[in-house]
């Protein structure tokens, strides 16, 4: 999980390396509990949900909420990802969080945490929150107290275009690393570009390594290397060999180390217009894919991250996580309120049918219809190890280092050994 004890002035020289001011600080919750001279409480709502049709669902859930709720007023902040992080990393750095912010547990939640800045939920969503899916409640449990409340659960995976396979010849998705890349090479071989990927925002490019270091490696070795601060294992210098020998393929779309992921000409639109065969992305493509571009309807497919021949992981262990919400420190009951209705099953229900997200109360599972959200569930059943997304999982400087060396290794100015060097330098230094 990455050191536990991050000290302020460290989040304040991550702040200032972001290029944030502290004027981009105010208006969060801090220790107001909102409430107005009328009795109307106020809670700030800070998430990720930039694109459609989640976009308008979820302001929709929040209209919902005040009607029940007529002295509850909901203040939506809605920053896409990276711009997020950024000011949640300049936040923490000023002692004064939102009401209610996304997160996705993991090394920065427990930083947070650390830092006594998150509510304490144990008790205040007792019993509700224990009917939950256990798996996807994982990422926020940390000394057997609640920490956050999770939305969805999920995993990353190849998002494929069966149009495109079938054009190279490619019958059925690779279960192998060196059948994928002979897939790779027989899309090539009809000009069709293999891969969409976000060169510019560096956690798409993350994945691939992650996946290579747990099929390499094993989820095992990712453990101690950050309990150890020691990221040389063979395996995991191994595992950026093995994405030299893709990016050696050059398997991506022109242009792909400018592209963002959600933007009119990025990723997730290249996949989504069939300019490419195949994005290694979360559960929430589709949606994205539809958002940003066109769709592909009926010709998109799914299958899990292929097993490296000889490695120590399997083809059932994913990668992946899910989206949850925690509480500032004194955050008002108006904010755990919202929490018990975001997560009740009429909720989760109307985010399965119209946002096609993986349930977390297990009465929502009837809402599934989408067989690509079927299969993504079915592969999360079946799962036989479950790691967090490595930004997530790690200390935000050590998940900052994976992204920045991983991408430096996919641009070709890093070596697999120095992607494994400087991440076991920001370890030992965080």
């Amino acid at each position: 999980m990455g050191d536990r004890a991050l000290s302020r002035r460290g989040f304040l020289a991550a702040s200032a390396a972001a290029g944030l001011g502290m004027t981009a600080l105010s208006g969060c919750g801090g220790d107001s509990n909102g409430s107005s001279a009328d009795g109307t409480t106020t809670i700030e709502w800070w998430n990720i949900s930039t694109t459609e049709p989640t976009k308008t669902v979820w302001a929709g859930l929040a209209k919902k909420f005040e009607a029940q709720n007529p002295k509850v007023k909901l203040k939506i902040v809605q920053l896409e990802n990276d711009a997020y992080k950024s000011k949640m990393t300049a936040l923490t750095a000023s002692g004064k969080l939102p009401d209610i912010f996304h997160t996705w547990g993991g090394g920065v939640l427990r930083q947070q945490i650390d830092a006594g800045l998150v509510e304490d939920l144990t008790d205040r969503t007792k019993p509700w929150a224990d009917g939950l899916l256990s798996v996807a409640k994982q990422p926020y449990i940390f000394d057997k107290k609640v920490y956050g409340i999770p939305f969805d659960i999920g995993m990353i995976g190849f998002w494929y275009n069966k149009a495109l396979f079938r054009q190279a010849g490619i019958s059925t998705p690779p279960t192998t690393w060196s059948g994928f890349l002979d897939a790779v090479k027989k899309l090539k071989a009809k000009n069709i570009t293999p891969i969409a990927l976000a060169g510019k925002e560096k956690w798409p490019e993350m994945y691939y390594w992650a996946y290579l270091a747990m099929r390499t490696a094993g989820i095992a070795a990712l453990q101690k290397a950050s309990d150890d601060k020691d990221f040389s294992d063979p395996g995991l210098v191994q595992a950026g060999q093995h994405l030299q020998d893709l990016v050696k393929l050059q398997p991506f779309q022109k242009g792909f180390l400018g592209a963002s992921y959600s933007t009119p000409t990025g990723q997730a639109a290249t996949m989504g217009n069939g300019k490419a065969a195949m994005e290694l992305m979360g559960q929430w493509a589709p949606v994205v894919e539809a958002d940003s571009g066109k769709g592909l309807g009926s010709n998109l497919g799914f299958f899990p991250f292929p097993a490296v021949e000889g490695g120590k992981g399997a083809i059932t262990e994913v990668f992946g996580g899910g989206g949850g919400h925690a509480l500032r420190k004194g955050a008002p009951q108006a904010a755990v309120d919202f929490l018990k209705f975001f997560a009740s099953e009429a909720t989760d229900l109307e985010l399965v049918r119209k946002t096609n997200t993986l349930p977390i109360v297990p009465g929502a599972e009837k809402g599934l219809s989408d067989p690509n959200t079927e299969a993504v569930q079915a592969q999360l059943k079946g799962a036989t190890g479950f790691q967090l997304y490595l930004d997530q999982a790690y200390a935000p400087a050590v998940g900052q280092e994976v992204n920045d060396s991983v991408s430096a290794l996919i641009a070709g100015s890093k070596s697999p050994e120095q992607v494994t060097q400087s991440i076991t330098k920001a370890a030992k230094e965080a």
